[in-house]
């Protein structure tokens, strides 16, 4: 069977992680019994100063040894999903990927990623494609700054044409990760972006799919303020990347 590695980044999570870990476990813990895929998850913890770590501590011992977890001291998105790459890739995955820990993606969508990657060397959801579901509605506001604004931008910096290249579904196989992964640096929101165009820079083709997403209550990323962090990112990427 081929091998998924899915990496769940983690800060401050306790209220949220305990559900979302055991239904991605009992989903794929099923797969890996109809021998259709083997799995792993890894749950990267990053800057938590609350529970979180016992959380997932008690549910290993519920589960199995397909859950782990690496507990870094700095918080950042992109750098605990730097770090889960670089440790992923210390074991035979053939297939790695990552998803939020809140399950706005639930475990059959993220699966529906590996049943489109086939020919490819990456898969992203996408929740703003004409067939994408997204509950709830989101408002108007964040819908047309997010098209007129952040992805005008991420095209001309970047040439990516994707509808969502932020979404936290993704999934890539394991040569992808290996080649681009030493080049990632960006720890915060924007890492997707660099990660998709050094993935561009070196031809693999990835691909974006559309898929049902659920906004969760307590999303980090929810301010005016944070927008403006992350176009800045994006002007830093360039400069670095240039």
């Amino acid at each position: 069977m081929n091998k998924i590695s899915i990496i769940i980044p983690a800060h401050n999570e306790e209220h949220r992680i305990g559900d979302t870990l055991r239904e991605y476990y009992h989903y794929f813990k099923g797969l890996q019994d109809q021998e259709k895929i083997d799995f792993e998850i890894l749950v990267v913890l990053n800057g938590c100063n609350d529970n979180t770590a016992s959380v997932v501590q008690q549910i290993m011992v519920s589960c199995g040894s397909e859950i782990r977890i690496l507990d870094l001291k700095e918080a950042g998105k992109g750098l605990a999903i730097i770090a889960g790459f670089k440790d992923a890739l210390s074991r035979s995955n053939d297939y790695i990927g990552f998803v939020d820990a809140d399950m706005a993606t639930e475990p059959y969508y993220f699966y529906e990623l590996y049943q489109e990657i086939d020919r490819h060397d990456g898969v992203i959801a996408s929740r703003y494609m004409p067939a994408s579901e997204i509950y709830p509605p989101r408002p108007l506001i964040k819908k047309w700054g997010r098209k007129l604004i952040y992805n005008q931008m991420v095209r001309l910096l970047f040439g990516l044409r994707y509808a969502d290249a932020q979404c936290g579904a993704k999934l890539f196989k394991r040569a992808l990760i290996e080649n681009v992964v030493c080049q990632m640096s960006e720890g915060q929101w924007a890492f997707d972006v660099e990660l998709l165009y050094l993935a561009k820079k070196q031809g693999f083709d990835v691909i974006e799919v559309p898929t049902v997403w659920t906004d969760k209550v307590g999303s980090k990323l929810q301010t005016f303020s944070s927008g403006i962090g992350m176009l800045r990112s994006l002007w830093k990427l360039k400069k670095l990347h240039n």
